[in-house]
């Protein structure tokens, strides 16, 4: 959902040349990137826990992450996200905005439509940053946390194939966490004065392009068919770019 809200868009402006957007458009671009942003974060988060049950309480897993829990995880994390994007959307919208209308990036991102206003937009700012704290370092600390008590009980265990085990249940979301956080946490967390355009525009297509079109490949590694394929084809490719 995320890639559907801002590649089309952004492919057809590059394609026609015209590069742009109504300012309702833009308004809505920015509640769905910043809802799912939000959303897929506390959702990486909260998926840290599950990786805990899986590794210390393998015997009671199915109790402990049963159909109700898991509802309430993929829940609470749609409803955080969707309030986090309805305040920065109406925030955003509601500032006056003139003189140059160009947005230094290739979609509707905020921080991009802040330098546009004709207003101090110093406590937009702060709530900016105060969002971007809550959504970003509450599902990091549970992050840490959660691996924290994984490799306690993965220690304790003094088991080469438990280590084996953990770390191919743990890898696709360490990936998915590696690329999501680092790109996000750069983009959002850094002050204003080290914030170069050009920097965001690369960090931008990290999170909302890079991310979600890698995830399925991520979250397929541990299945044995996806990989025999993997293999076929980079043999494939090796031997193709042999003289």
């Amino acid at each position: 959902m995320l890639v559907c809200n801002i590649v089309p868009k952004m492919a057809a402006n590059f394609l026609s040349g015209r590069k742009s957007i109504s300012f309702v458009g833009c308004g809505i671009q920015i509640g769905f990137s910043v809802s799912l942003v939000g959303s897929e974060g506390l959702l990486l988060g909260l998926m840290a826990y599950d990786r805990y049950v899986a590794i210390s309480h393998p015997l009671h897993y199915p109790i402990l992450m049963n159909q109700k829990v898991c509802l309430q995880i993929i829940g609470s994390s749609w409803a955080f996200g969707i309030i986090d994007g309805v305040i920065q959307m109406v925030a955003a919208m509601s500032l006056p905005y003139c003189g140059s209308r160009n947005v230094d990036h290739f979609f509707c991102e905020v921080q991009a439509l802040l330098k546009l206003a004709c207003v101090d937009t110093s406590l937009f700012d702060t709530l900016l940053f105060a969002c971007c704290v809550f959504m970003l370092l509450l599902p990091f600390s549970i992050i840490v946390a959660s691996y924290a008590c994984i490799l306690g009980a993965v220690l304790r265990m003094r088991s080469a194939q438990t280590w084996k085990k953990a770390l191919v249940t743990c890898s696709s979301h360490l990936t998915a966490v590696t690329i999501f956080y680092g790109t996000a946490i750069f983009m959002y967390l850094r002050p204003r004065r080290y914030r170069p355009p050009s920097h965001d525009k690369v960090a931008s297509i990290f999170y909302t392009v890079l991310t979600p079109m890698l995830n399925p490949l991520i979250y397929s590694l541990r299945n044995q068919e996806v990989m025999g394929a993997l293999r076929k084809v980079l043999n494939h490719c090796r031997i193709g770019s042999q003289p």
